[in-house]
């Protein structure tokens, strides 16, 4: 689909507010960029990002009515923006270009693309035009309602998780700060959860403070909770931490950056094609994937091999 000669059609969707809004200037030198080497470029810029996941819906929705699908769909921002691109292109076969200059850009980081350098990250883009995307998988949730969303990293379940809703009811302070307060408040309450969990029909009763599901490596701007999981083997690495008391808790969280916590006997990895992720008692646990909200559960998780498309060099 892709050559080196012939121009191409591209949405590109930007998040001014990446990073904090320190990142504004990134959308402009993209899109200048991409037209530049010949291009054509829509580009589209909204107040929020409810905003434009609509504007992306629907620019897409008219290409689709025109018969002109775009080439490529350029997202400009953090995981965030990834997510609403993920969820807008499964299954669609339109490739999904990443500038990633978030606070996490965790996807990014595992198609091994630059991150917090829009240069390089429009040059490798540039590059990846020239040649066929990447083929992998994305994962599709079912929530308790019946309705779907999907993601192309890893969805969050425990901890991690708890202190995201946290973090997101807090009026004060804004930023980073809030996270970091969300955090101790969570440290103070720290308590395992009750969980059924579900792979491929084998079930499994396990108290836990952490379960993470990966179709990638990382949450939280390198975190490597499943350091072993690959974007294109059909399968999700769900990570397992069974109860722990605060202090060693505390311990084991930089080993989760490193990656190097698989060793811990407390510690496992199951991996399955479909899985479900069940509370069994009264924490009332919020799902995050991707750096969004996906909702309380229980939830089915299912990988659609194959389902996205990515530029990447």
């Amino acid at each position: 689909m892709m050559t080196t000669t012939t121009p191409l059609r591209i949405l590109v969707a930007i998040n001014p507010a990446a990073s904090f809004g320190s990142s504004v200037h990134v959308g402009p030198l993209v899109v200048a960029g991409l037209r530049d080497s010949g291009h054509t470029v829509t580009d589209l810029l909204e107040g929020t990002a409810h905003d434009l996941a609509g504007a992306v819906a629907r620019e897409l929705a008219a290409a689709e009515a025109d018969g002109v699908q775009p080439d490529a769909l350029v997202v400009v921002g953090g995981d965030g923006m990834v997510s609403l691109a993920v969820n807008a292109l499964a299954g669609t076969g339109i490739p999904l270009g990443i500038i990633a200059c978030g606070t996490g850009n965790d996807t990014a980081r595992g198609l091994g693309l630059p991150v917090g350098n829009p240069a390089a990250a429009l040059a490798a883009l540039l590059v990846a035009l020239r040649h066929p995307p990447r083929v992998i998988d994305a994962v599709r949730v079912t929530r308790a309602d019946a309705s779907t969303m999907w993601f192309a990293g890893v969805l969050s379940a425990g901890f991690d998780a708890i202190v995201n809703e946290r973090a997101n009811r807090l009026r004060y302070p804004r930023g980073k700060s809030r996270y970091t307060l969300a955090l101790l408040i969570e440290l103070v309450r720290l308590r395992a959860v009750r969980y059924r969990l579900v792979f491929d029909g084998v079930e499994l009763a396990e108290s836990a403070m952490l379960v993470s599901a990966g179709n990638g490596v990382s949450i939280g701007g390198g975190m490597r909770v499943t350091p072993n999981a690959l974007l294109d083997d059909g399968l999700l690495d769900v990570l397992v931490v069974r109860p722990l008391s605060r202090l060693s808790f505390l311990r084991i969280f930089p080993r989760v950056f490193a990656g190097t916590h698989l060793t811990d006997p407390r510690v496992s990895v199951h991996r399955a094609a479909r899985v479900r992720i069940e509370e069994t008692g009264t924490r009332d646990v919020v799902a995050y994937a991707d750096g969004e909200r996906v909702g309380r559960l229980p939830l089915d998780l299912e990988v659609v091999p194959g389902a996205l498309r990515v530029l990447v060099n």
